[in-house]
């Protein structure tokens, strides 16, 4: 059964869903750009067997505020508020996107709280060089502001993105998709090797790995984090 929470964080309230039995060890599950916490419906059960599974809006999306201030910083700052308004000390973070991104800002500023990290199809903390796109005429499950705001981090990532790498040292997959994602797999491949503890291997199914190939994508995490 999953519950559909929201949790204040300091000046936002964040959206939030929560499967699997009490007690369990915790998982986050943070969504890409323009999604929210329903995109991991496809893996969500292969993981509510052996975790206690948060799926986090992130602000700006789904049932979170619009607070209409966005970044990846503060994305990562909410998150932490996430965690100790939960009582969750220790996690494992499974990132999409632009939630790669700020898990793995997260894991650099505070070592002590993950457990473990996976990091699907993340953007490179290199200049992207991604369009800006125009805003679409229907009503939107996001609010606008977030894509310009974040597309703008992208393009031009603070030095101190990459400067985080090397200093995660919690065991770490990177998921790569293949020659169809919108995303230089080679710099993937490069951020993998920044990593104390990483590990990289690629799916060849496009950005959208866990609803492109949702049995390989959690047969990967699975293994990887000893729960085949």
């Amino acid at each position: 059964m999953t519950d559909h929470r929201l949790l204040d964080v300091g000046n936002v309230h964040l959206g939030y869903r929560v499967t699997g039995e009490l007690g369990a060890p915790p998982m986050v599950l943070l969504h890409g750009g323009g999604g929210d916490g329903s995109t991991w419906g496809e893996v969500l059960a292969d993981f509510t067997d052996r975790w206690r599974v948060y799926t986090l809006d992130l602000r700006g999306h789904g049932h979170s505020d619009q607070p209409g201030r966005y970044s990846v910083e503060l994305m990562r700052d909410d998150l932490l508020g996430f965690l100790q308004g939960l009582g969750l000390d220790r996690v494992t973070l499974v990132g999409h996107s632009l939630g790669g991104v700020v898990a793995y800002l997260f894991a650099a500023a505070h070592p002590d709280r993950v457990e473990a990290l996976v990091l699907e199809e993340t953007p490179p903390p290199i200049p992207l060089g991604l369009t800006m796109p125009q805003r679409p005429d229907q009503p939107l499950p996001y609010d606008w502001a977030v894509r310009p705001a974040i597309i703008a981090q992208f393009n031009a990532p603070d030095p101190s993105w990459a400067a985080a790498l090397p200093q995660i040292v919690a065991p770490t997959l990177v998921i790569a998709g293949g020659p169809t994602s919108h995303l230089p797999q080679e710099q993937i491949s490069a951020m993998a090797e920044q990593l104390p503890a990483g590990r990289l291997v690629t799916i060849p199914a496009g950005h959208q790995v866990h609803a492109t190939r949702p049995v390989q994508f959690s047969a990967e995490v699975r293994a990887f984090l000893g729960t085949p």
